[in-house]
């Protein structure tokens, strides 16, 4: 997980302050409720997907923009399976987009903390789900809910230029 941010987790930071670089407003949210749900993976990479449509994301106008639209997409997939395998299954996948990031957030009630596996041992099968999420986001973390069960998985993500 990374410590280096100039600013706390959840705290995107000031936005830039040229015109839109994204076509979504700023601070735009959607959430999906997953409780109980079967085929949580995909409907959450649909829901992403969908909301990448809205905001402009895709279609993807080049090879930059679709690689961003695909990470994403990846991370939510990522996500969502740690939570289904890990702890008893997703509650919530929020998506937020700002100008310059996107930021996912995955609830469940787990007790866990994700971490990538280490040492990393990329010719095995399994276990490279956050070592993914690490290697595609600009920061990622884990927020304990207040009343003590279960947390929120995060990361961020660029928004394409």
């Amino acid at each position: 997980m990374s410590t280096t941010r100039p600013y706390p987790p959840g705290d995107l930071g000031p936005e830039p302050g040229g015109a839109g670089a994204s076509a979504a407003p700023a601070g735009q949210i959607r959430r999906l409720r997953l409780a109980g749900t079967r085929g949580a993976v995909a409907r959450a990479r649909d829901f992403a997907r969908e909301a990448l449509h809205d905001w402009g994301w895709l279609p993807a106008g080049n090879a930059d923009q679709r690689a961003a639209a695909e990470d994403v997409l990846l991370v939510v997939s990522e996500l969502v399976t740690n939570a289904c395998l890990h702890a008893e299954g997703p509650e919530e996948l929020r998506l937020r987009c700002t100008a310059k990031v996107l930021r996912l957030e995955v609830s469940d009630l787990g007790a866990g903390s994700p971490a990538p596996r280490s040492p990393h041992r990329p010719g095995r099968p399994g276990g490279h789900g956050m070592f993914i999420v690490q290697r595609l986001c600009l920061d990622w973390g884990v927020v304990r809910n207040t009343d003590g069960a279960g947390k929120t998985v995060w990361a961020e993500l660029a928004a394409p230029s």
